[in-house]
């Protein structure tokens, strides 16, 4: 990406990858910790019966991240911007559906930050 607005996309990217690469480590490395410190309107005994789907949840978040990384090291510029697209859109689209099913803050959490990323990105193209 290139430009001012094509570096301040990178770095939204790279703090939305981040982002989710702190959500995998907790969800499949600290659920019984960082977990609980971080969901505190569950109750602490449902995080040892609990631990096998954050597992499976923080996979997801990690596939997320590794697809936003990727789109860092892409040298094709068309290419990039697809690959970045495609992996903000479902950050966005899973922090929709997390704000209705779930909790608001996971919208101004993580769909903020992606959306912010994606607008630059859009904004690197015009």
């Amino acid at each position: 990406m290139e430009g001012i607005t094509g570096i301040i996309a990178m770095v939204l990217i790279a703090i939305v990858a981040i982002e989710h690469l702190y959500i995998l480590w907790m969800e499949m490395f600290a659920w019984e910790t960082v977990g609980k410190k971080t969901f505190k309107s569950l109750p602490e005994e449902l995080f040892g019966a609990t631990k096998g789907l954050a597992a499976n949840q923080g996979l997801y978040n990690g596939f997320l991240a590794v697809g936003l990384i990727w789109s860092l090291c892409i040298d094709n510029i068309e290419w990039q911007r697809y690959i970045a697209l495609f992996f903000l859109g479902c950050v966005i689209i899973a922090a929709i559906f997390g704000a209705v099913t779930a909790s608001k803050s996971i919208f101004v959490k993580q769909g903020i930050p992606a959306i912010a990323a994606l607008i630059f990105v859009l904004l690197t193209y015009v």
